[in-house]
């Protein structure tokens, strides 16, 4: 019987064609593009924390690619669509640390039960690495940002069309109306 060898941070450096993943359970798990709408949704999102960035400072604004070390037992980094972060910025390494604002834009292949386990268990593993608030942005629900906390990972707050989104504590003051998303 042959064993896999365990995925490492060097592998996640070799993607091949320069494509996203993250590691999980000792593997490499690729991630594919998206669509048109959620890839814009995360891009109205990077913009919005720039211009925070910009105008408050206090972290970074990242978008989507961009690679977060962590060191759990089950997981070794994060890939988020759109993220803030508040560590240090270490040349052209991926990050180490949570980001503290994770963003998570569904796809297409992001709903049903097995989604919607698999994105539970995402967001157990970005608490448990310290990220402090997590959006699930649903385009096609009525519900379209869960504002996840870590302070309260079972209870999220929900903001539809019409409503200005937040991701307080973690981005102290930013919002950004969910009528954004849909532009």
């Amino acid at each position: 019987m042959t064993t896999k060898p365990r995925a490492t941070v060097e592998d996640l450096y070799n993607v091949p064609e320069r494509g996203k993943a993250e590691l999980v359970n000792g593997e490499l798990v690729l991630m594919s593009p998206t669509g048109g709408r959620p890839g814009r949704a995360a891009a109205k999102i990077l913009i919005s924390l720039s211009k925070y960035e910009d105008e408050h400072g206090g972290g970074y604004a990242f978008g989507d690619a961009v690679g977060f070390l962590v060191d759990l037992p089950n997981r070794g980094s994060f890939c988020p669509d759109a993220a803030w972060y508040v560590g240090q910025l270490e040349g052209m390494k991926f990050l180490r640390g949570a980001p503290v604002f994770a963003v998570e834009v569904r796809s297409e292949s992001g709903y049903g039960p097995k989604a919607e386990q698999e994105m539970a268990g995402k967001r157990r593993d970005y608490f448990a690495a310290g990220t402090r608030v997590v959006w699930d942005v649903d385009l096609l629900g009525d519900e379209v940002v869960r504002v996840y906390r870590a302070s309260d990972p079972d209870r999220p707050s929900i903001y539809r069309r019409r409503d200005q989104a937040e991701a307080e504590p973690a981005v102290p003051g930013w919002r950004l109306p969910v009528d954004e998303l849909f532009k």
